[in-house]
């Protein structure tokens, strides 16, 4: 079960959310990401995200029309993954 703390831009509030690795992100349209697909292979329990972020991750899978690999992009710079690349 991962602890998701996501910031809502059109209440200014943080939301929690508690979700099993299957179950959808917040926010999510039509189950297109998963909590385990946004993880990748961190090790964190705690995930965040904002939900303009989720929304943009509704529209472009829309405009994509196929499932996105989503990879490493969420990972700590402490857990690796992206080799020499910058992590900022």
């Amino acid at each position: 079960m991962a602890k998701i703390i996501l910031y809502n831009n059109d209440t200014n509030r943080m939301e929690t959310y508690y979700r099993g690795e299957q179950e959808a992100m917040p926010y999510v349209t039509n189950r297109t990401l998963t909590v385990r697909e946004f993880r990748g292979s961190s090790n964190s329990q705690t995930l965040w995200t904002e939900k303009r972020a989720m929304q943009s991750w509704n529209s472009q899978r829309y405009i994509f029309g196929r499932p996105i690999p989503v990879g490493f992009a969420f990972k700590r710079p402490w857990e690796g993954g992206h080799g020499s690349q910058s992590h900022d």
